[in-house]
């Protein structure tokens, strides 16, 4: 009886440390012990060839049974019965369960955001304030439309918000390299950073202009004097203020501007504010030229150019425009090329 309990409890734990190599070991003994049993039996038909063999023992094992493979003595009979066929089963079970465990913990990992990301060319969204971040993934997904991935990281505790849509990385710290770079930082092409709170979307911008100086960086704050900080030591981010203070005075001002304003920001309905690079190899003309083509071809309103020395709202019409400059316009859909 004390071996018996021993041996109990030795299969308790070897089946609760059932790992790869523990399998392995199982199904090759598993094996050994089926063949020299059928062959000691008689059952040559079943034991002559090895691919013969192995194939009866997993259309067995799976409960499959396609009758093309079975014993013919008595003795084989008992022995499939007592043997093959619940052993088998056993250590098929643990496999498909095996093998199911893993592909559950991959798919976790890549929930909770525990995966490295492999992608190129992607926009990387810094931070998560809840119903807003998901407001700009909604704006990002529509305007990209499948162009770049999408790659949120986060720090707080939360699983990916749109499982499938975009890539999702949880980090300890936007500063962490190891995180970071499992989100990939130094080839994504856009960076948009925006925090609850301005200290962490600071720190945050240093790091990512330090890491991808060439890449578009987007960072908002609450604070304007931040902003203004940041601009000094990384020029090549781009802050983008908050307005709602603004906004407000405007409204009270002008009813209906907090309407126009949303409109011209959103791109899922109505009139949008695009942007479009005056193609270089197209000779120089003039505003007013540009604001006849826009209007007449795409029902279109040119509303500002960037010529190199910051933006110019509503240019005079003999203002020149050459190659590489920045147009700014209204209209119902993107244009893609002029």
């Amino acid at each position: 009886m004390p071996i018996f309990i021993q041996l109990k409890r030795w299969i308790y734990t070897q089946l609760n440390q059932m790992n790869e190599k523990n399998i392995l070991l199982a199904f090759g003994g598993y094996l050994l012990i089926s063949w020299l049993g059928l062959n000691a039996i008689g059952e040559t038909a079943i034991t002559q060839s090895f691919t013969d063999f192995v194939y009866y023992l997993v259309v067995t094992s799976s409960t499959v049974g396609y009758g093309d493979f079975s014993p013919a003595t008595d003795a084989g009979k008992w022995f499939v019965g007592l043997f093959v066929i619940p052993v088998g089963l056993g250590i098929f079970a643990l496999t498909v369960g095996h093998i199911a465990t893993l592909f559950i913990l991959y798919w976790k990992r890549s929930l909770l955001g525990k995966r490295n990301i492999k992608v190129n060319d992607h926009i990387l969204v810094l931070g998560w304030n809840e119903q807003r971040t998901l407001h700009l993934l909604n704006m990002l997904q529509h305007e990209e439309n499948k162009r770049r991935p999408i790659v949120l990281c986060v720090r707080p505790e939360i699983e990916n918000p749109r499982p499938g849509e975009i890539e999702f990385v949880r980090v300890t710290s936007f500063t962490d390299q190891a995180g970071m770079n499992r989100a990939g930082i130094q080839h994504a092409s856009c960076i948009i950073i925006d925090n609850p709170e301005d200290d962490i979307t600071l720190s945050a911008a240093l790091f990512c202009s330090g890491q991808n100086p060439n890449a578009h960086i987007l960072a908002y704050f609450n604070d304007e004097a931040l902003s203004a900080l940041l601009k000094q030591h990384c020029p090549n981010v781009e802050c983008i203020p908050s307005v709602s203070v603004e906004m407000l005075a405007k409204a009270a001002v002008d009813p209906g501007s907090s309407t126009l304003h949303h409109e011209l920001l959103s791109s899922q309905k109505g009139m949008t504010q695009y942007s479009i690079i005056y193609p270089a190899g197209q000779p120089e003309t003039l505003v007013e030229q540009l604001f006849l083509q826009f209007k007449q071809q795409y029902e279109a309103i040119l509303i500002a150019v960037d010529r190199g020395q910051g933006i110019e709202l509503n240019p005079a019409l003999n203002t020149p425009i050459t190659g590489g400059n920045k147009l700014f316009y209204i209209a119902e859909k993107r244009i893609h090329q002029l």
